[in-house]
């Protein structure tokens, strides 16, 4: 069987690991390929940086990618750029309607217009794959599209971004505050100088919005995921939980209800037995529930130049072996847009933590305002007293709605005794 050529766009940390794997692991992939499989053309705009690996003169290079896209004379373009637009977008565009098969890492590409990709790639006749755009060497993709392929999906539920991971993990182990932490997490290069993305929550609902689509067969609906980041939690937070039980991690959760599809990406506190609750550092996991499965569990390093690489290389090989799965595991055309739950339909237990004034009475007035709304407690912290005008008052709460324990919050803000805005996490059984 022919060579399988490919062209690689971007030779930063995943293309430059791309190609050293495909170098360093050639016969053993010719073996599980069945046939061998060349770079044959690159892009990049610095030739002169080095990247940790030898490109060999053969191998064409372009400073244009959507030129190579177009032109060189490839089977496969493996987009590993970035970006829901500009460049990135017109590589794979390109490539696709040069009837060439694409490889991407490119979670926000696909978030913003995934469907609309993989209609272009059916029309062609062409694959458009992306194991490595979600939890890098975690080969989820692959569990939903084909070992889970016989079960309907009820859930997924993954800690989606390392770095988020990587902060609550430290906070929790060294007692720090998260800006301290989020310092030391951009020295080491595991967060960006512009940590928004991740720390804000967007990255990891990228990817939720990817996974929700491959679980339920619906077009990918980014706008969709309700998304909160870790900013607001506290050492005092990750200490109490920690009193309680619990273990804070960045959750994305995707979930068919009776209300359509619940996406959310959120810090959750889950009780430290469950698996989840022990991943840690700048790992990721993602727990998916089938009918007939039951609950399945995948762990493991979800970025960085050898994990993105081989669920890179796990694609093409799977092309050179003739693959034809659909990109979202269903013809484009079957995608079907479900109905979208409102997290104001959330139904669960809750974490409250408070600043009040050190009187009498306090906990009364704050108890009778969630029994007005319904809400009911489970139980209370209150630390030893200090000399201090206030003190905090913790508690967990409860099932209850969403929308009630919004209206519970807002009318407690507004009482005298409480001195800031009650924080609350919501609680995650798994």
């Amino acid at each position: 069987m022919k060579t399988l050529k490919i062209a690689v766009a971007g030779l930063g940390t995943v293309g430059a690991g791309l190609v050293k794997l495909l170098s360093d692991n050639a016969e053993i992939i010719a073996l599980r390929a069945g046939r061998r499989i060349e770079v044959v053309a690159v892009s990049a705009r610095d030739r002169s940086r080095d990247r940790g690996v030898a490109i060999p003169a053969s191998v064409a290079w372009y400073d244009d990618a959507a030129k190579m896209a177009d032109e060189a004379e490839c089977d496969v373009v493996v987009e590993v750029i970035g970006g829901s637009d500009g460049i990135a977008r017109q590589v794979v565009e390109n490539a696709i309607a040069k009837g060439r098969h694409v490889v991407t890492a490119n979670k926000a590409l696909l978030a913003h217009h995934g469907a609309a990709l993989a209609r272009a790639a059916e029309d062609k006749g062409v694959l458009l794959a992306f194991e490595a755009a979600v939890a890098g060497g975690i080969p989820i993709i692959k569990a939903l599209k084909e070992g889970l392929a016989g079960n309907v999906i009820s859930q997924v539920t993954g800690i989606l971004n390392g770095t988020c991971n990587y902060i609550l993990t430290t906070m929790r182990e060294t007692g720090r505050d998260f800006a301290d932490v989020l310092g030391e997490a951009q020295a080491l290069g595991y967060a960006e100088a512009d940590p928004s993305f991740d720390i804000d929550g967007i990255d990891a609902a990228h990817k939720l919005s990817i996974l929700t689509s491959l679980a339920f067969g619906t077009p990918v609906d980014f706008a969709s995921v309700h998304v909160e980041g870790i900013r607001h939690v506290s050492a005092d937070d990750i200490r109490f939980a920690d009193l309680l039980g619990y273990r804070i991690k960045l959750l994305g959760i995707a979930r068919m209800t009776d209300h359509g599809i619940e996406q959310r990406v959120h810090p959750c506190m889950v009780p430290v037995k469950t698996p989840i609750a022990t991943v840690d550092g700048v790992f990721n996991a993602v727990v998916a529930e089938g009918n007939f499965v039951g609950r399945s569990i995948y762990e493991g390093r979800g970025a960085g130049a050898g994990p993105t690489a081989s669920a890179v290389a796990g694609d093409i090989i799977d092309i050179a072996r003739g693959s034809r799965v659909p990109a979202f595991g269903v013809p484009a055309a079957a995608l079907k847009a479900q109905g979208v739950a409102s997290i104001d339909r959330r139904v669960g237990a809750y974490y409250m933590r408070l600043s009040v004034v050190d009187r009498p009475g306090v906990l009364a007035e704050v108890a009778a305002t969630l029994r007005d709304e319904g809400v009911s407690v489970e139980q209370m912290i209150q630390p030893a007293r200090s000399p201090a005008d206030s003190v905090p008052m913790v508690m967990t709460l409860h099932d209850t709605e969403e929308a009630a324990m919004n209206r519970a919050v807002a009318r407690i803000s507004a009482l005298d005794a409480v001195l800031e805005q009650p924080r609350i996490i919501r609680i995650e059984a798994l």
